[in-house]
């Protein structure tokens, strides 16, 4: 059972934004002020990564743990309304997250899906200036379960 009108949900839902978002522009000043030039709303293969750094071949993604479904995170809960609706639509969100993924990995691309918990925790997120200026890795999931501190 909601505990707020249908109205009411609904307008709270179309506040939520898809882009510029708080963990979003915290990535984006940091790889800013660390002299990485970037692009945003950038085509690569018909997706629209988060962050695309052409120069690298590096594209980036910033998800939010509800909607994208962060693995063992406290902030990846399931509505306790028409929870069958819901698992069908984080199903479909989860599966669309791992061929984008693995479509920009087959064509060359290094990917980085950054989630949002990071920042309630107040992590350290700058290992990712190395990361994208020295080759190696093709991917990386951050933060993961181990990394999370309570």
């Amino acid at each position: 059972m909601d505990i707020v009108t249908p109205a009411t949900r609904s307008r709270m839902m179309a506040g939520i934004r898809s882009a510029n978002t708080k963990p979003e522009i915290i990535v984006r000043s940091m790889l800013h002020a660390q002299g990485f030039r970037y692009r945003l709303g950038t085509k690569v293969l018909n997706m629209v990564p988060d962050i695309v750094l052409p120069k690298y071949k590096v594209a980036v993604f910033v998800h939010g743990c509800f909607w994208h479904r962060h693995l063992d995170c406290k902030y990846a809960t399931t509505p306790k309304t028409h929870p069958e609706k819901w698992q069908k639509k984080f199903s479909e969100n989860t599966n669309r997250d791992m061929r984008t993924v693995k479509r920009l990995l087959d064509a060359g691309w290094r990917v980085v899906v950054i989630w949002e918990c990071w920042t309630k925790r107040k992590l350290d997120i700058s290992w990712l200036g190395p990361w994208i200026k020295i080759p190696g890795a093709s991917y990386v999931s951050w933060p993961e379960v181990n990394d999370i501190v309570p």
